[in-house]
């Protein structure tokens, strides 16, 4: 579970989080996050938040950004908010290490999301850009889908696929959560 002042870290990529406010803290109103990214930090997949709204900051280096197609590039003090359903990514393209105050509302799982995600990137189960594997993704999107979804396939083929393969990973023994990540 998390709470203030837990620390999670994909060592693969080099991302580090610090969780400030949690679910739990603000009543599912919010999560903080105080992120770091490592130099020349590798982009992730593009994605969306359907129902949650972000804030960032930086809080040293830069942090670059897939917003709507453009590259934005943001400096220490500079803020960005990302509505619901905005297609991003974020990384840190420069030479020197980025913290990044993160903010996300409403809450919703994300913690848990996160938790797990790097939980399983610790265990090294995911590939060199910290993704997991394909059967792990198809419980992970269908667990977590008002909080993070991919933009390719659209989303209604990734619920028909998702709903096809969820069988063969449960079998397969992924879950759609570990409870060792989340203590």
């Amino acid at each position: 579970m998390a709470y203030q002042g837990k620390i999670v870290e994909n060592k693969l990529v080099g991302q580090k989080l610090k969780f400030i406010r949690t679910m739990t803290d603000t009543n599912g109103e919010l999560l903080e996050i105080e992120t770091t990214y490592p130099t020349k930090s590798i982009e992730p997949v593009p994605h969306y938040h359907p129902f949650q709204d972000e804030w960032f900051e930086v809080t040293e280096g830069e942090l670059t950004i897939r917003l709507a197609g453009k590259i934005v590039t943001l400096k220490i003090g500079e803020k960005i908010h990302i509505p619901k359903n905005q297609i991003h990514s974020m990384w840190n393209n420069s030479p020197n290490k980025t913290m990044v105050n993160w903010l996300v509302k409403p809450a919703l799982r994300t913690e848990v999301f996160i938790e797990n995600v790097y939980g399983l990137a610790q265990d090294r189960k995911v590939n060199k850009k910290g993704i997991p594997s394909f059967l792990q993704i198809v419980l992970f999107a269908t667990e977590f889908s008002k909080e993070f979804r991919l933009t390719k396939p659209p989303y209604s083929i990734q619920r028909i696929i998702f709903t096809l393969f969820s069988p063969i990973s449960k079998i397969m023994g992924y879950k759609a959560t570990y409870d060792k990540y989340s203590q």
